[in-house]
């Protein structure tokens, strides 16, 4: 009950938070999106250019007006305030209502199904970059959101299964790196708002808002092949051969 009370709660505050950026943006201060996005560019450009110093006073600078400008729009102000009540409403019903713990007796019971959980390669961050190890490693397809943060996967330390393996990543900042051997085929598909494409021997340089499609020769007959899908707002991607 109390989880279901907790899950409507978040489903509100989104939606009247999803009304406020809205009315922010359309009448209260229209020009919000574009300094996120400038924010984001000085942000994305100051990592690139670590650890030299105009890398470090850009990068600064980026997360400084990033800061300034989210603490002045209407929809981050709700949600602390939103968030603060709701904190305050469930410690109140948990005094009123603490929780009851009950022990479980677990009674042998007919397995309808093995269920085997595998250990991913990634998890999900906010920032921060990932790779692949360095040595050998089981693979498993990779499905994640990588917030601010460079990605790199090395498909050379690994032994694809036969057919199509996945690799999905999500991100708004940073450059996503794959490694791939000679015999294994690709299918890139790509969505970014700025950034480059470097793909094998295909390449273009200060994409905006674009989609792209790419796949090698050979891919639809391939016995081992990998499927790519990044999406990102500022951010490189790069596929070579190793």
């Amino acid at each position: 009950m109390f989880q279901k009370l907790k899950s409507d709660y978040l489903s509100w505050i989104m939606l009247i938070g999803a009304f406020f950026l809205l009315l922010d943006i359309f009448f209260f201060n229209r020009g919000s999106i574009f300094s996120l996005i400038v924010a984001a560019g000085m942000i994305y450009l100051g990592r690139k250019w670590l650890p030299k110093m105009r890398g470090k006073l850009l990068f600064a600078a980026g997360i400084i007006f990033l800061a300034v400008n989210a603490l002045n729009m209407l929809v981050i102000k709700f949600l602390f305030l939103a968030l603060l009540g709701v904190y305050i409403y469930q410690y109140a019903q948990r005094k009123k209502h603490p929780d009851k713990i009950t022990p479980i007796i677990h009674q042998a019971q007919k397995r309808s199904a093995n269920i085997v959980a595998a250990k991913p390669l990634f998890q999900n961050r906010l920032f921060g970059g990932q790779k692949t190890p360095d040595h050998v490693y089981e693979w498993n397809d990779i499905n994640i959101y990588n917030g601010f943060g460079d990605s790199v996967i090395d498909l050379s330390y690994t032994v694809l299964p036969k057919g199509e393996s996945v690799i999905f990543i999500r991100s708004v900042m940073g450059k996503v790196t794959i490694l791939v051997p000679y015999d294994i085929e690709i299918s890139v598909h790509h969505s970014v708002l700025f950034g480059s494409v470097r793909i094998f021997d295909y390449e273009e340089c200060a994409l905006f808002n674009k989609l792209l499609t790419i796949h090698t020769e050979d891919y639809e007959h391939a016995k081992q092949k990998v499927k790519i899908f990044t999406s990102t707002m500022i951010g490189d991607i790069e596929v070579k051969r190793v």
